[in-house]
């Protein structure tokens, strides 16, 4: 399966300077580039610091340079895959180069990237920054609009916005496949997200998966997450101004995202990825990583956490579809799943039902939202056949292809 990626690829492609690809292994950089971006020449950087061609031959770093360099003054596009194993001798060369054609870097290891970007770097300015996260629920669901049964195509999208789950998609229903792509990467899935923290030491490396945890079992604001990785020694004291360098981190690179809760002076954060969600919080709750996992029992898991992820990734569809910054609302007397703004002012607010929705389940959406002064108040089910509301806008996953 091809799941076209069509902002990303603009945005590459129309850059007019030379361009930093980055972001964390298997998001789709290479695919995207290969395959949706007009370039003359390519070479990936292997492990030795040899490189090879668009055509397989193998090239010393001498021999590259060369090619390099001619190219570049030819007005060509060069794309230049995992370019940091080629160390600072190249990023020497880059700061000295005439800057002619387009330079197209592409790397995985968030560090470098970042620091390369820094107010300190000598690089600072060269590259404009195009960072790839996972894919947008969009394209999943756009790759998915001939797939059935339909009532499985939500769910399939939100595992597709990983880009190794395409090859599982087969006959199986989203949540068997679901099951088969986590019960079958269980070192994959965690070792994609340590790897990002693989140049920091071992114990800020622990800190890093400790707050991922703890977020992917609900402990979402900073003082939560502060107790949780107190309560398991891994920093010194419970104090939450510790692990903020490590909550912009892990947001800056696209490992979580950060909600604003609406009038109140203070974030949410949220796994990115529903695939990495899925397993840290199996592994946290019920040790799927330690032991063999039938896979009724896993089954159970994802219906456990599905409502949640849906409601996360349609806020996110929404807020992106209208150009709006996502909030949620918590109070002592109800919550409510999204309220996507515009500057300050609430412009959708929006619940969440997956699943069969009751007469009861309708009213409290109408309930809650009709609390908040906003200009569409929508909530979003599964299938709305048979199903109207006289406050509110109802909405299902055909809307969403629409």
């Amino acid at each position: 399966m091809i799941i076209e990626r069509p902002y990303e690829a603009r945005r590459i492609s129309e850059v007019n300077k030379w361009a930093l690809v980055y972001g964390r292994r298997k998001t789709g950089k290479t695919f995207l580039v290969q395959n949706f971006v007009r370039h003359d020449e390519y070479f990936f950087v292997k492990n030795n610091r040899t490189l090879l061609s668009k055509e397989s031959t193998s090239l010393s770093y001498e021999t590259f340079i060369e090619l390099l360099k001619r190219s570049l003054a030819d007005g060509k596009t060069v794309v230049v895959d995992e370019f940091h194993r080629l160390g600072n001798d190249f990023f020497d060369f880059l700061h000295s180069v005439k800057k002619q054609g387009k330079l197209i870097l592409i790397s995985s290891t968030l560090f470098l990237s970042q620091k390369l970007l820094s107010s300190k770097s000598a690089l600072l300015g060269l590259f404009a920054e195009v960072p790839i996260g996972i894919i947008s629920l969009k394209d999943s669901l756009a790759a998915l609009k001939s797939y059935a049964p339909e009532k499985d195509r939500l769910e399939m999208a939100l595992l597709l916005r990983e880009p190794l789950a395409a090859e599982y998609v087969g006959e199986k229903g989203a949540r068997a496949t679901i099951s088969m792509v986590v019960l079958s990467s269980l070192r994959t899935i965690p070792a994609l997200i340590g790897e990002i923290f693989g140049e920091e030491e071992r114990e800020l490396s622990a800190i890093y998966e400790g707050v991922i945890r703890a977020v992917a079992v609900g402990k979402v604001n900073s003082g939560e997450i502060s107790s949780y990785l107190f309560s398991r020694k891994l920093i010194a004291k419970d104090d939450p101004s510790v692990i903020q360098p490590y909550l912009t981190n892990l947001v800056s690179f696209g490992i979580l995202r950060k909600l604003h809760v609406l009038n109140k002076n203070r974030f949410v954060y949220k796994i990115a990825s529903p695939l990495a969600r899925i397993y840290y919080y199996c592994d946290e709750r019920y040790n799927i990583s330690e032991r063999i996992v039938a896979e009724k029992e896993m089954l159970s898991f994802i219906e456990e956490l599905m409502p949640r992820l849906v409601e996360d990734n349609i806020r996110e569809f929404l807020a992106e579809k209208h150009g709006l910054r996502e909030s949620v609302i918590e109070s002592g007397d109800f919550d409510i799943d999204g309220c996507l703004l515009r500057f300050k002012k609430p412009e959708i607010a929006l619940e969440v039902k997956w699943g069969k929705i009751k007469k009861e389940d309708l009213a409290k959406a109408e309930e809650n939202l009709g609390r908040i002064d906003a200009q569409q108040r929508i909530v979003f089910i599964q299938e709305k056949k048979g199903v109207s509301s006289r406050t509110l806008k109802v909405i299902d996953v055909d809307d969403l292809l629409r």
